[in-house]
């Protein structure tokens, strides 16, 4: 194609139509413009000034008028100069018929005859056959006028569309055509000196460069890097959670949570099945403490009464809670510190539940958790806390109602008035740790351990109004969706 456009335009300096040029050779126009045409202009080899046309596309309705004949043509084939009753017509050509009848009327190419009983149609004149045939046959002909044009666009029969093709002249690098034009200094040429000699295609500095398609920022990591500056604002530190997998023992039996519990079952907890079970504390004297509480009682309480078994508590499982990774944390600074240093920890990643899978609920998914262990703290700290950590999301007016937890006591749950569905909706969970869990591990008797955690995808949803937790985090993500979401700002309300 290249080759053929360039001795024509050095035959005749010009083409004056692309579309003609292309269509006179049974070329597809599409590729001379996109693989040749584009490429001789950012060479300069040619100029190109576009033409706009205007050309009419023949619906699929039209085209089956085409191959059948218009309603009108066709009711007009089956009526006579003698008088056809409309009750025949529709018979014989059903809906077409009716519809028929309707346009011949209306453009006066039939006369109705006023029968009450039998109503009856007449042909008017015997040579619109020939000009409802051409309006259907050929909707793209000269023989049409302005106004068949416009009739047919009216019903849809055709649509009018905008073809752009150019007229083309020799650019001021034609002449340099036949030469090798170099698009980079290369280390030969330099050393070669050929670079004296050479054409080089010339840079076109306001050209917009390729737009680039960088990572975005999921729903989920906006708002978990917003809630994580809160925390780390409000003097926290935050917890490593990058172990997914743990054992029984620090995901439900440290935090004094017993081994016929629920939520210790295979239909609510993931169990692996290799390796199926993890190395035994090192702390022997721990772990007959965490024994003792939980088979007898220690510390003021009646424990369970049961047998705990080791090997139960040795388990792997996919962590249901980073309370796990707090138990660890809580544990290392009532042993690793030779003077009890009271501290404040967060966490933010991925649980794992066996759920059953609905708008609301996922087997996987995101939990926030604070905590603060320092003396003689009680649950007004706990609730002036809360308040002021919800505040910072833009939650100002909370409710607290008791509730049951295995190893908080006492334990509430957190309700916040949300502006938007005008109702409380529940937002967390929270509670003071039972000396059941913090005294086996030798924490001082007056530390008190106060802790409350919320998911990362009911806020989220919230946030960007998506009902359905399956749009948000999964294989049903919508892509084009994460780039469009506007950026998290959290607040005070």
């Amino acid at each position: 194609m290249e080759e053929q456009l360039i001795q024509e335009l050095e035959m005749n300096s010009s083409i004056p139509d692309t579309g003609i040029f292309a269509k006179e050779r049974g070329w597809d126009h599409t590729v001379l413009v996109d693989s040749v045409l584009k490429s001789l202009i950012g060479r300069e080899i040619v100029e190109a000034k576009p033409i706009s046309h205007e050309i009419y596309i023949v619906t699929k309705e039209g085209q089956e008028y085409a191959q059948q004949g218009s309603p009108e043509w066709r009711t007009f084939q089956a009526t006579s100069p003698q008088g056809t009753p409309i009750q025949e017509i529709q018979s014989k050509l059903g809906i077409v018929g009716k519809l028929g009848v309707q346009q011949c009327l209306k453009r006066g190419w039939l006369k109705l005859e006023d029968k009450k009983l039998f109503p009856q149609v007449t042909q008017v004149v015997d040579d619109t056959a020939e000009k409802l045939q051409s309006l259907t046959l050929n909707p793209q002909g000269a023989n049409l006028s302005l106004q068949d044009i416009k009739q047919l666009q009216s019903r849809k029969l055709v649509q009018s569309k905008t073809m752009k093709t150019f007229c083309i002249q020799k650019g001021r690098r034609f002449s340099q055509y036949r030469e090798q034009v170099a698009t980079d200094l290369s280390k030969e040429m330099i050393e070669s000196g050929s670079w004296r000699n050479a054409s080089f295609k010339e840079y076109n500095f306001e050209a917009s460069g390729k737009p680039l398609t960088g990572g975005f920022l999921h729903p989920l990591m906006k708002v978990r890097e917003q809630i994580r500056y809160i925390f780390l604002g409000m003097g926290f530190e935050e917890m490593p959670t990058n172990q997914y997998v743990e054992s029984s023992f620090w995901n439900f039996d440290a935090l004094f949570q017993p081994q016929q519990h629920p939520a210790r079952d295979a239909h609510d907890t993931f169990f692996l099945s290799d390796p199926m079970f993890s190395k035994p504390c090192e702390d022997r004297e721990y772990v007959e403490r965490v024994c003792k509480v939980h088979q007898q009682g220690d510390y003021g309480s009646l424990g369970y009464r049961y047998p705990w078994s080791e090997t139960e508590s040795l388990k792997n499982i996919l962590r249901t809670h980073t309370t796990a990774i707090s138990t660890k944390m809580l544990y290392r600074l009532a042993t690793e510190e030779q003077h009890f240093v009271p501290k404040k920890y967060f966490s933010i990643d991925r649980v794992f539940r066996n759920e059953t899978l609905d708008a609301t609920h996922l087997a996987e998914f995101h939990q926030i958790e604070g905590l603060i262990a320092d003396r003689n703290l009680t649950i007004g700290d706990l609730k002036g806390v809360i308040h002021y950590f919800f505040a910072q999301l833009g939650m100002s007016q909370l409710k607290f109602k008791p509730t049951y937890n295995p190893y908080t006591e006492p334990s509430m749950e957190i309700f916040a008035f949300h502006q938007g569905l005008g109702k409380w909706v529940e937002v967390g969970n929270s509670g003071v740790f039972r000396p059941e869990m913090l005294l086996p591990m030798k924490l001082p008797e007056d530390v008190t351990v106060i802790a409350w955690g919320l998911s990362l995808e009911r806020p989220t949803m919230i946030l960007y109004g998506v009902r359905n937790i399956r749009e948000l985090f999964g294989h049903k993500v919508d892509l084009e969706a994460i780039q469009n979401y506007p950026l998290c700002r959290l607040g005070i309300d």
